[in-house]
């Protein structure tokens, strides 16, 4: 028995569904926001993990993977060296498999008191020619000064991306601070996981309402490991996949850059 063999008995048991069918599915073809670098942080644990993973973005039609693992000084102190070797090690996993399929490597960076370092540093991974840098946000509180963050992070060349920002609390029922980080030039990313309820019906609200706006610049899996696979795969029969399509998504643009 193989990997996904034993993750479909001991997860999906008695489904009649494969969750490997549709390589239409991700019309989005890039996904620019996952986890999937083995036992650097709270992502996959090892490479068979990995590889279950790998196969079932490349079966749902995604084309290029650009992982993104934590980056924060208390929880996750990766480093760029480090993730880069990943990226060579998740790339050859993918290749001895023969999932075509190119992997990058980014960063998911927490916008604590090491980033500004790493900033002032340019020890920055960043994805597409537009040099997209993908942020997070503590989770107990708005973040203060965010606006001056992000003017930092655009002198130095940089686009800020922030990471689910349907997951905040603080910003639930509060649009106007979420119009001003888009009006100061800040993209969202949404996780396709917050459509499928996968993170509460309050998460899930919030992402239905950044579709209603046309908010959406990137979707992303934030993929963790294997047993979010079914969840990911019921979007594609939701109605908010079908707003998803409506959206001015730039993943597709990252095939090529």
């Amino acid at each position: 028995m193989n990997a996904w063999e034993r993750f479909k008995k001991h997860f999906i048991p008695n489904s009649g569904n494969d969750l490997r069918t549709s390589d239409e599915a991700c019309f989005w073809r890039v996904d620019m926001h996952s986890h999937l670098l083995p036992g650097i942080d709270d992502g996959v644990k090892d490479t068979e993990q990995a590889l279950i993973c790998l196969q079932q973005m490349v079966a749902w039609g995604i084309q290029r993977l650009i992982t993104t693992p934590h980056v924060s000084r208390d929880w996750y102190p990766n480093s760029s060296a480090s993730l880069r070797e990943g990226q060579i090690q998740l790339q050859a996993l993918a290749d001895a498999n023969d999932l075509p399929i190119q992997i990058d490597v980014a960063a998911e960076y927490m916008l604590d008191e090491f980033f500004p370092d790493l900033l002032n540093n340019n020890d920055l991974l960043t994805f597409g020619a537009e040099r997209y840098l993908l942020i997070e946000t503590g989770w107990a509180a708005a973040p203060q000064h965010l606006e001056d963050t992000l003017f930092r992070i655009q002198t130095r060349g940089y686009v800020p991306v922030l990471a689910h920002p349907e997951r905040y609390t603080y910003y639930h029922g509060d649009e106007e601070s979420l119009s001003k980080l888009r009006n100061a030039g800040c993209l969202f990313q949404l996780n396709w996981l917050s459509l499928t309820g996968r993170y509460g019906s309050k998460v899930r609200t919030q992402a239905q309402k950044l579709l209603k706006n046309n908010w959406v610049d990137f979707v992303g899996s934030d993929l963790h490991r294997p047993e979010d696979l079914p969840a990911l795969g019921s979007l594609f029969s939701l109605p908010e996949y079908e707003l998803l399509q409506t959206q001015p998504l730039r993943n597709i643009s990252l095939l090529t850059n």
